[in-house]
């Protein structure tokens, strides 16, 4: 990726205690990629922190979900011409010292996943409903995506500008099942899907959004996601995917865009 622009998209709700060392960590990694902070309606000082630790805010008025916020971010990286997007959380559990190999992958494929349980030796475990659920997922995009795919619930990805086109106008904005979606909208829009084993860590400040009862019902729900996605008749265009001009008469519902990678946003 030598000299092409990246863009990192952190979509973070009530993160103010992680979001600075977060920025801080993906800015050692990859000192060369702009970064874009989605705060998708906090109530604390998300936005504020995320501003002073050097990072492109765009605040949206109220609480979209991570769907929304990443369709946001798409959009920004499509309108400003960028080669590829990083999607990572705010919340530390991706690290930021696997986005080099995520990004060399983008020479072989349009999406590439950070992905758990890729390696006999994961640490990361899972049991139960939760696990099976998680199993089905994989199993049935793998069979769409037409190769080995062993964490479809992951949000930490890379896409280059083809994906970035197809995510920019279809990326699912609400919040049922967004990451499972995603991928079943790149693969029907012809994207190549790939993943790199990651390692993921504890988050870093808060608590996670999902209790493991919220979290298999989190499942459940992206299973029902996949199967409406997957039977839905989709438009011709998602082949071609968006361009800039098509965003430019078409403003983001939940907030105005920064004109320019150094530009904060504002409602």
């Amino acid at each position: 990726m030598s000299g092409e622009r990246v863009l990192i998209i952190v979509p973070a709700w009530n993160e103010q205690d992680a979001i600075g060392g977060t920025i801080a960590e993906i800015r050692q990694c990859v000192p060369h990629a702009d970064l874009l902070v989605i705060d998708d309606g906090s109530h604390d000082l998300t936005a504020q922190r995320a501003q002073a630790a050097g990072a492109t805010v765009c605040p949206l008025p109220f609480n979209l979900g991570v769907g929304g916020a990443m369709r946001t971010g798409y959009r920004y990286a499509l309108r400003h011409g960028y080669d590829a997007a990083v999607q990572i959380d705010a919340d530390g559990q991706h690290d930021p010292r696997y986005l080099a190999r995520l990004l060399d992958q983008l020479g072989t494929a349009d999406v590439v996943i950070g992905a758990r349980f890729a390696t006999p030796d994961d640490p990361y475990k899972v049991r139960g409903p939760r696990r099976w659920a998680m199993v089905l997922l994989a199993r049935v995009l793998s069979r769409l995506a037409h190769t080995r795919l062993t964490d479809v619930t992951s949000g930490f990805r890379v896409s280059n500008r083809r994906a970035i086109s197809v995510f920019a106008t279809h990326y699912p904005a609400e919040y049922l099942g967004d990451t499972v979606e995603s991928l079943v909208i790149a693969a029907r829009a012809g994207c190549t899907i790939t993943q790199v084993p990651v390692t993921m860590r504890a988050r870093v400040a808060g608590r996670a959004s999902h209790s493991p009862v919220k979290a298999a019902v989190y499942l459940c729900r992206a299973m029902v996601a996949l199967v409406l996605a997957l039977v839905r008749d989709w438009p011709a265009q998602l082949e071609e995917g968006a361009t800039a001009d098509d965003l430019e008469a078409e403003p983001v519902a939940a907030g105005a865009l920064p004109a320019n990678p150094h530009e904060e946003a504002h409602p």
